[in-house]
């Protein structure tokens, strides 16, 4: 019965395989069951390491982007602080433009009406007794033309031989940044207007050749005063606007050539002003004036760009 059983026993499925491919058992301690462990864990360790090195990028991704918030906090507080410091530096400019304006619109204004009104009267007085002095006339305004001329050349020596040698301590702050709208070099200006005033008194208040003369250099060198006070102070340094003045082709010229000086590209030349384009071109320097001019006008234009761009973010924050 026992057989019977046996004999009915179903038997485990085997695929239909040759008798050499049937695997064989192996014993336990077979080398390459060792080495197959060994594989098996180096598989292990090596998927094991890439999950580690992907966990550890997820938990430091929040601390890159907390680092990069911390920076962009930097950059903006630094661009906010240099923002502040232009605005400032902006305002304190308009403020000494606007003293300097002030100043230089009401001596203008005032010398222009005085010297105006001086020349009327004077002339009015001398030819009350029905006569014309010709002779006084011409030559009060030729030695005007003439002194407002020989002011320049003036202007040139003194600025070489004084200014740049024994009167430095007082020129020096026309080479330095100026803080506030005035410098110790505008005492110069009050300096010739001394004789200018003297030989204008003494002109009106007395008749004759002499006096008629005196009358002109004086009106001279007020003249040429106020035209130095615009081209230098106002054109040249930007210390007050001049309006059309600055598109005249030679006085863009005149305020490229004393650009030139105080960059002492060719030892300080040229001294002179109205003529410092031909000081500059009988050194050599065409080149350099004509590279000065470009960047100039390349300047202005970046500068009306920038203050229409400040009006217009200023009225749009104002909205």
């Amino acid at each position: 019965m026992a057989a019977g059983l046996s004999a009915l026993t179903p038997k485990p499925f085997r695929p239909y395989l040759s008798s050499h491919l049937e695997p064989k058992p192996t014993p336990l301690f077979h080398p390459l069951r060792r080495l197959q462990k060994t594989v098996y864990g180096v598989r292990r360790k090596t998927s094991f390491a890439v999950c580690f090195v992907l966990e550890e990028q997820k938990q430091s991704a929040p601390q890159i982007v907390n680092l990069v918030e911390e920076g962009s906090e930097d950059v903006r507080g630094s661009q906010i602080l240099i923002q502040a410091r232009v605005a400032d530096k902006l305002a304190r400019k308009r403020s000494e433009r606007f003293t300097y304006l002030v100043a230089a619109v009401m001596s203008s204004f005032g010398i222009t009406s005085m010297a105006v009104m001086a020349v009327y009267y004077r002339f009015y007085w001398q030819m009350e007794g029905g006569e014309v002095p010709l002779s006084e006339m011409f030559g009060t305004f030729a030695l005007s033309v003439g002194a407002a001329v020989g002011m320049e050349f003036w202007a040139r020596w003194a600025h070489r031989a004084l200014w740049h040698a024994s009167l430095w301590h007082m020129h020096e702050s026309h080479h330095r940044p100026r803080e506030g709208p005035f410098e110790l070099n505008d005492v110069f200006a009050i300096i010739n207007a001394v004789p200018a005033i003297a030989l204008l008194s003494y002109g009106f208040f007395n008749r004759g050749l002499v006096p008629g003369l005196c009358f002109g250099a004086g009106l001279g060198i007020t003249v040429f005063g106020m035209a130095y006070m615009f081209v230098h102070d106002g054109l040249v340094h930007k210390r007050f606007p001049v309006g059309p003045i600055a598109n005249v082709p030679y006085f863009r010229k005149v305020a490229a050539a004393h650009q030139l000086h105080h960059s002492d590209k060719f030892n300080g030349v040229p001294y002179g002003l109205f003529l410092g384009p031909k000081e500059v071109e009988e050194v050599g320097g065409l080149e350099e004036l004509e590279k000065e001019i470009n960047r100039r006008i390349k300047s202005g234009e970046r500068h009306g760009l920038f203050f229409l761009f400040k009006e217009k973010h200023g009225s749009k924050e104002e909205n």
